[in-house]
């Protein structure tokens, strides 16, 4: 796996929310993603970036370019150091939220990309690792 471009910015406002969406949409314009798959990263990117500030305190995404050769894609990685998720299999439920949100964040990034990796540890954070690839 190469990485071509990356970017880190920290979530820590809403603003900041924002920023993610805009440099995701760039960069999957950049890496060549057709219209409804730029639409699909930047929402999950806009569901994952809101979770990392309200569910986790805050944290980093890293936004990278990446190709294996065969292709080329977007990952995201989102990092907070929050309190974890208690249950992981709950929480990727469809309407499953420990918040007053409609439970689509996870599940909902999930489904709009075309991997998808969570890891969370209570008490020191969790991971998100989301990649769409083009075409």
């Amino acid at each position: 796996m190469q990485t071509t471009t990356s970017d880190r910015l920290t979530v820590r406002a809403e603003e900041d929310v924002v920023k993610v969406r805009q440099a995701t949409r760039s960069l999957a314009q950049k890496t060549g993603l057709n219209l409804v798959d730029q639409t699909k990263v930047v929402t999950a990117a806009s569901e994952l970036a809101r979770n990392t500030l309200v569910y986790g305190g805050g944290g980093e995404v890293l936004i990278e370019a990446i190709s294996d050769g065969m292709r080329s894609g977007v990952r995201l990685t989102f990092e907070d150091k929050g309190p974890g998720i208690a249950d992981i299999e709950l929480a990727m439920k469809d309407g499953f939220t420990s918040g007053t949100g409609l439970g689509l964040g996870l599940s909902g990034a999930k489904r709009l990309a075309n991997e998808f990796r969570i890891e969370s540890r209570l008490g020191e954070g969790t991971t998100v690792v989301i990649t769409k690839w083009k075409g």
